[in-house]
């Protein structure tokens, strides 16, 4: 017999599968009216409102500072950490902080944005005064741009939803959705107006992965120690005891440290097929002239880029006099 479990109201039991439907279309409906909230606001975007923002921002000389209370000041932080991350310079300030002495953090280069569903919580408005008074430009998102903090504005970005995905319609989910959604959109124009590349972003996010590959260089990260070298001589079968030794799947041939050519499992498996004493086969003859290269002074992202161009997994590395100094594996990077 199916359980039964008793709702926040003493009148009505669900059985436990009918709990279940119940919370999954709750997840879905959320889903839904969020998707759909996100379309209307790109459908009937102000294209003039964004693009006189994205002038303002262009145009300042200090930093983008964003304020925002509650959920909104939540928002607000992470809007200010992807505008700082993409070239931006921001940082989050708490109005209520503001008023009681960190007003001394701007200064009349900044562009201040402020965040507010409703364009009228008290916190933000008793700002504004002061920003009148440093000349500061005020870019505001709100879902009412005929609210006081929308008049005071000189952008207006539009917060646009229908209701909040909260059952009651109370608490901040739709309506923060979209907030985020848009200063995101604000911080890629952003980013495709300053020409804001790949190398630009390493240079912020120095401790991440992208930033290690972008802004390393092959010497940092190749194998130099042990390398598997032979020449053009050496019996495959010492050429086998040589790669068995280093690990590193290949041999490099070479001629007094100049590159000649590379040894990979892929011409072991052709030798063997064509001779089964290898004692008789030299290096020469099985090695692939002309290996992919890179040098050790090579940023690391760009030698990913040619491992992933031409499908290898290994490159030799070369120094300035085109010497073998080393090898680099996707593996290292």
């Amino acid at each position: 017999m199916e359980r039964i479990v008793k709702s926040l109201d003493v009148n009505n039991y669900y059985t436990i599968s009918e709990h279940k439907e119940n919370c999954v279309a709750a997840l879905k409906e959320t889903l839904t009216q969020q998707s759909e909230a996100l379309k209307l606001i790109a459908t009937h975007l102000d294209e003039n409102e964004y693009l006189k923002a994205i002038d303002i921002v262009m145009a300042c000389s200090g930093h983008v500072i964003v304020c925002g209370m509650g959920k909104s000041g939540h928002v607000g932080k992470k809007i200010s950490a992807t505008l700082a991350s993409t070239g931006t310079p921001s940082f989050f300030l708490h109005p209520a902080e503001a008023f009681h002495g960190d007003l001394g953090m701007i200064t009349g280069d900044d562009v201040v944005l402020l965040i507010s569903n409703s364009g009228e919580t008290d916190e933000v408005l008793q700002l504004i005064p002061s920003l009148k008074v440093f000349g500061n430009r005020v870019i505001a998102l709100t879902g009412n741009e005929n609210s006081t903090m929308g008049k005071n504005a000189d952008a207006v970005l539009k917060i646009m939803i229908n209701k909040e995905s909260c059952p009651n319609n109370l608490a901040p989910t739709t309506s923060t959705t979209v907030t985020i959604a848009i200063g995101d959109a604000l911080a890629v124009a952003l980013m495709k107006r300053r020409q804001f590349l790949p190398n630009d972003f390493a240079k912020f996010h120095p401790g991440g992965s992208l930033g290690r590959r972008l802004l390393t260089r092959v010497k940092d990260e190749m194998t130099s120690s042990n390398l598997p070298l032979v020449t053009s001589d050496t019996s495959m079968t010492d050429v086998l005891v040589t790669m068995n030794q280093s690990r590193l799947g290949v041999a490099i041939v070479h001629q007094q440290e100049k590159l000649l050519g590379i040894i990979t499992d892929g011409d072991l498996r052709r030798a063997f097929a064509k001779s089964t004493d290898l004692s008789r086969v030299k290096a020469g003859e099985v090695m692939t002239s002309n290996p992919k290269v890179t040098y050790e002074t090579s940023m690391l992202s760009d030698a990913e880029e040619v491992m992933h161009q031409h499908k290898v997994s290994s490159l030799i590395v070369l120094n300035d006099n085109d010497k073998v100094c080393g090898i680099i594996q996707i593996f290292n990077i």
